[in-house]
């Protein structure tokens, strides 16, 4: 009798038991969206927690036949690859402690991701990983990791009582130095394209930018206000960030920095954008609404400075919402808590948006 009730225990459990390597069937869900009545699919199911990698992070290969994903449909959080064709979820790991937004595509055949105090790097075809890196005693992993666009180096921001630091790791040996160290917090990095550099913020309202040798340290000037999302251009000249201005009366607007050049100029304004991403070429921008009244993901043209309204994404913090588009710039995804717990969503611009090529992202 207490084995029948074991089992039928599980039967109502809110989670499965899915090993590395196992299938998960399909959860897409198609529906219409009640502002615009485009077509949206929602990939994962909301009765458990999905999330997208961070939204400076690789998540699709360039043929975009695939999504990197963290779930914890099994009851703790597990890294998943999509088969965006047939809806398919693969398990990838079996992780003590998985960092959700550590996991990211480090080529067209491998992860990485933080378990811990541990940096994994892992074959998606056979699923055997590696520790290519393990955080120090008296150091915890901090906000942000990310790759360089060849997979030869990571940044990894670690911290301990009055002290952050940014690491750059070299994957084939796993050695590593300091960048950067501040009493301030810092997070995010971001490998800056086509040259050995690393942008990151630092606190609330600055991005700073250093070398790989950790020459060249130094604040970018920025507008007057608060630091939304900040970006890399796909050619590594300029910064793409939001920008908040000090005035409740002005409209939160997009802006590029130049750091070579130490120049700052405005893009354009937004419809009180809170997240935002780019495409291909940086000619069409995708946002995230803060606005309760119009809790929307848009597409911004920046040739014309015009919005257009894609769906809601009625996330309860927009600001997680991480839009962002394929390699190619005709799919857009973004997360949303919206139907319960947080889920993928997915639609296509292809009518919208023109493609872009896939390795310029």
């Amino acid at each position: 009798m207490r084995r029948r009730a074991f089992f039928w225990s599980l039967a109502g459990a809110p989670f499965c038991f899915a090993g590395k390597g196992q299938l998960i069937p399909s959860e897409i869900k198609r529906y219409k969206d009640e502002a615009t009545e485009f077509d949206v699919f929602r990939l994962t199911d909301p009765a458990h927690d999905s999330r997208l990698p961070a939204y400076y992070q690789r998540a699709l290969p360039r043929n975009g036949s695939f999504l990197i994903y963290s779930s914890d449909r099994s009851g703790t959080m597990q890294a998943y690859r999509m088969d965006l064709k047939n809806g398919q979820s693969r398990t990838l790991t079996e992780a003590g402690a998985l960092v959700t937004e550590s996991l990211a595509l480090a080529d067209e055949r491998n992860i990485c991701y933080l378990d811990g105090r541990s940096l994994f790097l892992m074959n998606l075809g056979n699923l055997r990983g590696r520790e290519v890196y393990r955080i120090e005693e008296g150091f915890e992993a901090g906000r942000g990791f990310s790759l360089s666009e060849d997979g030869l180096y990571a940044a990894l921001v670690e911290g301990k009582t009055g002290t952050s630091r940014l690491r750059l790791i070299a994957m084939r040996s796993g050695t590593a130095t300091t960048l950067a160290e501040a009493s301030d917090p810092i997070s995010d990095p971001m490998p800056r394209p086509k040259r050995s550099a690393m942008l990151y913020r630092r606190g609330n309202s600055e991005l700073w930018l250093v070398n790989f040798d950790g020459a060249q340290n130094r604040k970018l000037r920025l507008a007057e206000g608060s630091l939304g999302p900040a970006i890399w251009s796909a050619d590594g000249r300029t910064v793409l960030y939001l920008n908040f201005p000090p005035s409740a009366k002005q409209l939160n607007n997009v802006r590029e920095c130049t750091p070579d050049t130490n120049e700052d100029k405005f893009i354009s304004n937004t419809t009180q954008f809170v997240a935002f991403n780019r495409n291909g070429d940086s000619s069409v921008l995708i946002g995230a609404s803060g606005s309760k009244a119009s809790p929307y993901v848009l597409l911004l043209v920046r040739s014309v400075k015009r919005e257009l309204t894609l769906c809601e994404h009625r996330a309860s913090d927009p600001r997680l919402a991480a839009p962002m588009f394929s390699p190619n710039s005709q799919r857009i995804f973004f997360q949303s808590d919206r139907d319960g717990k947080m889920a993928i969503y997915t639609m296509a611009v292809d009518r919208l948006v023109e493609a872009t090529e896939a390795d310029e992202r």
